[in-house]
């Protein structure tokens, strides 16, 4: 039953994290259709998903006794929005999919934001995965599409 406190309906996007048995892919998935009618997430809904998310995680993991219950999703949502952060939303289904797998393999530094304490921590270890991924979606794009090396190879004739 969905918690109907302000930081229980942020912290499960209105009960959305209490659906089903995979609730960090359907919070990803909803931050993904949010994201798409906008044509990508800019910096004030980014620290807006944050400060609030922290703030009603900690809240509802407080009430539940829980360090991260499953059904908090908003991590998810702005681990996604920081994977997509300044990127075209054509990245956005390759977004999806490495930040669900990188949510799941938790690599480091996302495990060991884990562990940080209370709200900061159920929220840390998703915006850590969102830079990772970030970061490895730029690198791609500037690898094949941009000045990285197989454009460079296209000047020499490679």
């Amino acid at each position: 039953m969905p918690d109907k406190t302000w930081h229980g309906l942020t912290s499960t996007l209105l009960g959305l994290g209490y659906i089903g048995r995979m609730p960090g892919t359907l919070g990803t998935a909803a931050a993904f259709l949010i994201l798409l009618p906008f044509g990508g997430i800019n910096m004030i809904a980014l620290i807006a998903a944050i400060a609030a998310g922290t703030a009603a995680a900690d809240a509802y993991a407080r009430e539940k006794g829980e360090s991260d219950p499953h059904e908090v999703v908003i991590d998810e949502v702005a681990g996604y929005w920081t994977s997509m952060y300044g990127l075209d939303v054509s990245f956005a289904i390759a977004a999806f999919f490495l930040f669900r797998a990188v949510d799941i393999i938790k690599p480091f530094p996302v495990d060991s934001a884990e562990k940080l304490p209370g709200g900061i921590g159920i929220m840390a270890d998703d915006i850590c995965g969102g830079i990772i991924v970030n970061l490895i979606l730029r690198f791609v794009s500037w690898f094949f599409f941009a000045d990285g090396f197989l454009a460079v190879g296209g000047y020499l004739g490679v």
